[in-house]
């Protein structure tokens, strides 16, 4: 028999009535009725009553043991009475009568807060506390689900060829979208480390190397802010790159892990692969966004064209955009969705109402021409009984804009299908952009190749050359960005040119892939997955900090371990950095 159990706290059943056991768990709760004393022993398998009489010489130590306390308990299964029996828990047709009660650990502090409430607490309070908040089944839950998907993918990308291998986690500084972590050397005065924003870089020179199919569990680091779907400082994804490969090649790898994996962790529908291949102009026009969520059937329609015959004023030399809903809603509803409107900086949310006889009836109806408004029941596949809103602004406005009045109906409508996973590839992402200072900038992945190679880069207007650039989206959830990489050294060093780079500076940013590229390297491509993002999905959690065991809070702060921190002077010392401490 081991000194603290023989069980855990979900194994005991009716048919071990009349044995010996020992469990060892947290103590959950403690009912006195009297005559009996019962405790509820958790652990992380699940959980197990325990019960003493007021004979027993452990009735006292019993009763007075603080909650959450650790304890092993030695003693005799018995079946529970009917009127006792829990149908909710695994062991709920047992108890164990307490012999021996021992407590292992003692709670002396009080609690910031109860595990396995449903009581709000702060999340800076949980995080501060991380290790009692990870006590909750939700959570040991969720750490449970991260570890056998972990598995289940590593088990999936092996099974298709793929080479799991690691790459460094000290590595050089390099421009790819967001702000380095930075270790200072001590070995190389004024020299510095960078933590990996992803291993691009290094999984790229890999296929130069011969490496055919490479994945890994990559940890990432990017000092960037957070929100619900994006942790501050680390985050894991599922890396991988493919030599000798297409775009498609990537796409028929990615189907089927991410199908599999929805479904093998999941109860809910997931839309059968193919994915849908949707054009980035097309997702911007359509759902106003990127990253569409296709669970909402509504879209988006530009009637830009059509109003540049009409008189309203706030619509003329202006992108038009509108949304079609089934129905006429109430007058409560529209003045919903107008300071709903107003909240996200529309001036106003005009709409239209389709009558049974097709005239329309609304607040910019006398600004149609009687002779256009059939044109308009045309081009808008309006039907009695519809109803159309307008959002107008500027071009990059109005898309923004549209979207989010498109996700706002269709959560207020209640047509999103929260039972049902939908997947699409947004694929032609344009190759550059223009930055706030109108420069040319990269719109993506700087190592993306242009669709067309040298040929488009130097003959084409540079906003519209796409790349091979693609994004894998699941319920408005961006999950990755991948590409064709830019493996000819000709065409990098012209596409970085064009985003303001000289070849010194290639030659200096990203030496060796600029060296590498020299010497026979293969077409890649490859895409990486967000792990975190995904096990978001599968739990159903509101922020990816709830599938992260040790997550920093949105000011990229870890509070129970105080990071980031001061150091003392000699180490900075060590690592020659001396802190200009100047007074305001």
């Amino acid at each position: 028999m081991s000194e603290f159990k023989t069980h855990t706290c979900n194994e005991i059943s009716l048919e071990d009535v009349g044995k010996k056991v020992r469990i060892a768990g947290f103590v959950e709760t403690i009912r006195d009725l009297g005559g009996l004393v019962f405790l509820d022993i958790r652990d992380m398998y699940g959980i197990t009553q325990v019960v003493t009489s007021m004979e027993s010489q452990d009735v006292d130590i019993v009763s007075h043991i603080p909650i959450e306390s650790s304890v092993t308990v030695y003693g005799t299964v018995r079946k529970r009475s009917e009127e006792t029996r829990n149908p909710k828990l695994k062991t709920g047709e047992v108890e164990i009568y307490i012999e021996e009660i021992k407590v292992l650990g003692k709670r002396t502090a009080n609690l910031p807060f109860e595990v396995n409430s449903n009581q709000e607490v702060r999340e800076d309070v949980r995080l501060k506390y991380r290790y009692l908040d990870l006590r909750s089944q939700k959570l040991q839950n969720n750490l449970k689900l991260r570890a056998e998907v972990l598995q289940f993918l590593r088990a999936q990308m092996v099974e298709q060829g793929f080479l799991e291998v690691q790459t460094p986690i000290l590595t050089s500084s390099s421009p790819e979208g967001a702000r380095d972590y930075l270790v200072p050397s001590r070995l190389h005065p004024g020299k510095f480390y960078a933590l990996p924003q992803a291993p691009q870089q290094f999984k790229q020179l890999l296929m130069v190397s011969g490496i055919d199919k490479y994945f890994q569990i990559a940890p990432c680091f990017r000092d960037e802010d957070a929100r619900a779907d994006r942790a501050p400082g680390e985050f894991y994804q599922l890396d991988m790159e493919m030599s000798f490969a297409t775009q498609e090649d990537v796409f028929k790898v990615m189907e089927p892990v991410m199908y599999n994996t929805f479904k093998q962790f999941s109860n809910k529908k997931i839309a059968e692969y193919p994915f849908p291949r949707i054009t980035y102009k097309e997702a911007m026009l359509k759902y106003g966004s990127d990253k569409p969520d296709l669970r909402n059937p509504l879209y988006i329609i530009d009637l830009s064209d059509f109003f540049k015959k009409c008189t309203f004023k706030p619509f003329i030399d202006r992108t038009v955009r509108a949304i079609k809903v089934k129905g006429h809603l109430s007058k409560g509803f529209h003045e919903k969705m107008l300071a709903y409107a107003m909240s996200i900086g529309m001036g106003g949310l005009g709409y239209l109402e389709v009558q049974e006889d097709l005239s329309f009836k609304g607040p910019i109806d006398k600004f149609i021409p009687e002779d256009l408004k059939k044109t308009l029941l045309e081009i808008a596949d309006l039907e009695k009984e519809d109803t159309i809103f307008f959002i107008a602004d500027n071009e990059a406005r109005a898309t923004e804009l549209a979207g989010q009045i498109r996700t706002e109906l269709g959560k207020r409508l209640n047509l999103i299908d929260e039972d049902v996973f939908k997947f699409c590839w947004i694929i032609d992402f344009p190759m550059f952009e223009l930055d706030e200072h109108d420069k040319l900038a990269f719109s993506h992945n700087p190592f993306s190749m242009p669709q067309g190679g040298l040929k488009a880069l130097e003959e084409q207007n540079p906003l519209e050359i796409l790349a091979y650039q693609y994004d894998i989206v699941c319920n408005g959830i961006e999950l990755s960005s991948g590409a064709v990489r830019n493996h000819d050294i000709q065409i990098m060093l012209k596409a970085f040119s064009m985003a303001g780079y000289t070849e010194e500076e290639v030659k200096t940013k990203f030496g060796a892939l600029y060296t590498a590229f020299q010497f026979g390297a293969p077409p890649h491509a490859g895409i990486a997955p967000g792990i975190d993002r995904m096990l978001m999905l599968l739990s159903n959690s509101e922020t990816i900090r709830e599938v992260i065991a040790f997550p920093l809070n949105s000011k990229a702060q870890d509070l129970m371990m105080g990071a980031p921190g001061v150091v003392r002077r000699d180490q900075l010392r060590d690592v020659h950095i001396m802190i200009d401490k100047k007074e305001n």
